[in-house]
């Protein structure tokens, strides 16, 4: 290229480059412009609302001054004490309330919500007569003379912040009145000038008792970092972690001790209470919880406290890390249990937690930063599982998530549905799958038992030629297990859906919801929530002993449809030990592997069966809120109250009874044995009938 080609092309580039800045500036300026605009409406906008506000003081003023206003003050009055008072306690109390459920919640949600309002009640009273964190001597005397065949010491680990001195000693006080003394105590304190005394009344416990470590930090340096600072104190071989606010029951390293020489736990943990500071008799919220569930966990801290460890695992873990300070205990548990070999959950309550204005268990949103935390640990967790997800607040507390998995690969998913007869039935449900399934790859394979209408012939030529739909007929007496195990044989998806034909869809990402579960390596199935039409609840998971029977129940069964339920379980993914196979997805490998459904299982039970079998191989089963559709319950069996029902079912109940005596006896893991097996509602026993 010659000099004056050179010069020529250097022109040039300096043309696009100054067209480009033009064009960026540009740009910027009409940014600036709309930001202007934006301002100026803002503005706009506030100073009409504070001539509104002045408006609405000048009316007000002049209603408040009037004579008229000033005379009738005595009939205002009176109408207040009638309107309030008279409402405040006794049968017109109740009357308002049911009033205002039936308004809220319809009917039948209304009298679920008063029955569980006269329990709480109830329970309330019994339970402000009783001091929960207190024991007995002669169960003291029983639990100190125990000799344990290995030794442990528990380091439990407190850093304390500017710590209310009699929330000091009550701490303080619930560890030294531990029944098992192996313990020791590590303070490691933050506070700042203005709050000497707390260092000061910790050195008096410490010249009392040797156990007791004491630090004053030179700044404090945000909780994990002076956590971490406890953790450099502790010489335990294993770490407990616990509140400086928060008081430990007299047993609670007693029971930890059995866990750990009973049942070589490496991680434990306990359930508890709030309580309105400062009465601990005052019980806001029992929280009894599942046995450990690894889905749970990833949308919720339900573990929170109390929880202790074995230092090997802490090692594997490592220590706090400050940038998950506000959610800094979910980030650890969510490592901790990771590398822990034996997660032991004690079903005792033996933490109780403070409520007061400034803490979290008071209102969450004291800790904003909390919030985003936590879904920044939870993805992390994921993360290091090998999944990428996103995770969002739910609709029952900010801390509780939603988590939207991405999906890996858009399979094959086969949609098998008996049927006989009830055309229109039928037509809603498939009507409903073509017109909301959002997920593009999927068949639908209608299995035909016997109908015998002319109409189901007429709808069928309508739909066979359809691209999505197949039409299997299976010509032998109904047995809702073979005809499924017929269909799944023929099924040519990745993943089977097995779906009653009266499920109406609702979310159009219904099997979005379940595969991404379901695409997990340790997962087997994945179940929906299912809803009465008239928007009550008829499945949110299985539950193992539930009900009359005592085999199995739905929880949270004929509750209204926007029901928070027991600490938000009705509004996160988790672990459970079965759902209905009224619409339950699952890997076509893991069907074919466990043999499908039991055919000695005809009709009752075999979907609890198949899940059981899904666990016994080590696999979890899932369920989900966000996957939703009405089921308009087995209209295509007929009434199940004939005497040959009775009878099929009564032998269906003893068969499933002998075949897993080992599992009901041991109870529900994903349901507290402190919860009545009598209703589907997380009903808490009354604290003289609980296992504590």
């Amino acid at each position: 290229m010659n000099n004056k080609d050179q010069k020529s092309s250097n022109q040039g580039n300096q043309g696009a480059r100054e067209e480009k800045l033009r064009a960026d500036l540009q740009r910027t300026l009409r940014q600036l412009r709309r930001m202007e605009k934006l301002y100026d409406d803002v503005v706009e906008e506030r100073d009409e609302l504070r001539r509104q506000k002045e408006l609405l003081q000048e009316q007000y003023d002049c209603i408040s001054n009037s004579t008229v206003w000033k005379i009738s003050k005595p009939m205002r009055s009176t109408l207040d004490f009638l309107k309030h008072g008279m409402f405040r306690r006794g049968p017109l109390k109740l009357l308002k309330k049911f009033v205002f459920y039936v308004r809220t919640s319809g009917f039948r949600g209304a009298i679920h919500k008063t029955r569980f309002y006269l329990a709480e009640r109830k329970r309330q009273r019994m339970q402000s007569k009783v001091d929960l964190s207190r024991i007995s001597e002669e169960r003291r005397a029983a639990e100190s003379a125990v000799l344990f065949d290995r030794d442990v010491c528990f380091s439990i680990l407190v850093p304390l912040y500017n710590t209310p001195i009699d929330f000091l000693n009550e701490m303080i006080g619930s560890v030294v009145g531990q029944t098992y003394g192996g313990w020791e105590l590590c303070l490691a304190d933050g506070s700042d000038q203005a709050h000497s005394q707390v260092g000061e009344e910790c050195m008096r416990w410490a010249q009392r008792d040797p156990r007791i470590k004491y630090r004053k930090l030179e700044k404090n340096m945000g909780i994990s970092e002076n956590t971490n600072a406890c953790i450099d104190m502790a010489t335990g071989n294993y770490i407990a972690l616990f509140d400086h606010d928060d008081i430990l029951h007299p047993s609670a390293l007693y029971e930890m001790m059995r866990a750990i020489c009973e049942q070589d736990a490496d991680y434990l943990y306990t359930d508890e209470a709030t309580f309105e500071s400062p009465d601990i008799r005052k019980i806001i919220t029992f929280h009894y919880k599942p046995d450990f569930a690894a889905d749970n966990l990833r949308a919720n801290n339900y573990i929170c406290h109390f929880s202790a460890f074995s230092r090997e695992v802490l090692e594997r873990t490592g220590r706090f890390r400050s940038e998950y300070d506000g959610s800094q205990d979910h980030d650890m548990i969510l490592r901790l249990t990771e590398n822990a070999k034996r997660i032991v959950h004690i079903r005792k309550l033996l933490y109780f937690w403070r409520s007061h204005p400034m803490s979290v268990a008071m209102d969450i949103n004291s800790k904003t930063y909390a919030i985003e935390a936590g879904k920044r640990a939870v993805k992390e967790s994921l993360r290091r599982a090998g999944y990428e997800v996103e995770v969002e607040s739910s609709r029952a507390f900010p801390t509780i998530y939603r988590l939207r998995y991405q999906i890996k690969s858009k399979d094959l998913v086969s949609i098998i549905i008996p049927t006989k007869n009830h055309v229109k039935t039928l037509k809603k449900c498939i009507n409903s799958i073509l017109e909301r399934t959002a997920y593009p790859n999927y068949e639908i394979l209608i299995v035909d038992n016997g109908s015998t209408e002319r109409s189901v012939t007429e709808y069928y030529e309508s739909i066979e030629n359809h691209p999505n739909i197949r039409i299997l007929h299976y010509d032998q007496p109904f047995n809702y297990s073979a005809i499924n195990n017929y269909a799944a044989a023929e099924a040519k998806g990745e993943y089977l859906i097995l779906l009653n034909n009266d499920i109406q869809i609702i979310t159009r990402r219904w099997i979005e919801e379940m595969l991404m579960y379901v695409q997990r390596e340790d997962v087997g199935a994945a179940g929906a929530m299912l809803y009465y039409p008239d928007n009550t609840i008829q499945h949110a998971g299985i539950i193992m002993k539930l009900g009359a029977h005592r085999i199995a129940g739905h929880a949270f069964h004929q509750w209204p449809r926007n029901t928070v339920g027991y600490m938000g379980r009705a509004c996160y993914a988790q672990n459970l030990s079965a759902v209905t196979a009224a619409c339950m997805m699952v890997k076509a490998s893991v069907y074919r592997e466990l043999g499908g459904l039991d055919e000695s299982f005809p009709v009752s039970f075999n979907d609890v069966d198949f899940c059981l079998r899904i666990r016994e191989s080590g696999r979890l089963i899932v369920w989900t809120p966000y996957a939703e559709a009405y089921h308009h319950e087995s209209k295509t069996r007929g009434k199940d109250d004939t005497a040959e029902n009775v009878k099929r079912f009564e032998s269906d109940c003893e068969r499933f009874r002998n075949r897993w005596a080992k599992v009901l006896e041991a109870g529900d893991p994903y349901y507290n044995p402190n919860f009545s097996l009598d209703t589907a509602s997380f009903d808490v026993l009354l604290p003289e009938t609980s296992n504590n």
